[in-house]
């Protein structure tokens, strides 16, 4: 049944707007080669350069045929686990290229600007994920990328610096900030995996 439903489900994910979103954030990558002030402000651009390319994510599940395929025989884990997995190998060919366009000298360590985009890539998807679970919305994506974006600016402005999540790489918190990272990885999976149970009682609709 999977293999039947690979082709199917490959031309309707939106691969136009996770395109555009991923070009988006190379050019952010690539502007880390275009001078010695855009070379100190790599970490930034890379960070910019993740929430791009999460935003194209959080379009994944867009499906405007949504309420006329609840009824298929495949559930919907199915549906969702192989709309991600199809995303996979383009969002890791994205990630190395978007690493390898940042300087070697000022490229932040590997691993754990991996997990940071790792997390807020399965974050995004995990929200719209969410949306889907609780809503009726077939195109999820925008509400998901304003809250993806909300999320990142408030977090900037006013989350607490004892629990700081973005912090250069010469900062002493920032071992301890990778931490909380992994529990947001750890907690954006959780949240994926829940959403995509089928509901016990679909809503009645008027």
């Amino acid at each position: 049944m999977i293999r039947q439903l690979v082709f199917p489900v490959h031309r309707t994910v939106p691969w136009a707007a996770i395109g555009a979103a991923g070009a988006t954030g190379l050019l952010l990558a690539a502007l880390t080669r275009t001078g010695e002030t855009a070379e100190q402000l790599s970490l930034y651009l890379l960070r910019a350069a993740i929430l791009a390319f999460a935003v194209g994510l959080a379009f994944l599940l867009d499906d405007p045929a949504r309420h006329t395929t609840s009824t298929v025989p495949s559930p919907r884990p199915v549906r969702i686990a192989l709309r991600t997995a199809l995303a996979v190998p383009a969002t890791a060919a994205w990630w190395t290229v978007a690493l390898l366009l940042v300087p070697p000298g000022v490229r932040p360590p590997v691993a754990d600007i991996t997990l940071e985009a790792g997390a807020a890539f399965v974050l995004a998807v995990a929200g719209a994920a969410a949306a889907v679970r609780f809503s009726e919305v077939t195109r999820p994506g925008p509400p998901v990328t304003g809250a993806l974006l909300t999320t990142a600016v408030l977090t900037l402005l006013f989350w607490p610096g004892r629990w700081a999540l973005f912090v250069p790489v010469q900062d002493e918190r920032w071992a301890a900030a990778h931490e909380r990272w992994a529990l947001v990885l750890g907690g954006a999976v959780l949240l994926g995996v829940v959403c995509t149970v089928e509901p016990l009682r679909r809503r009645i609709r008027l």
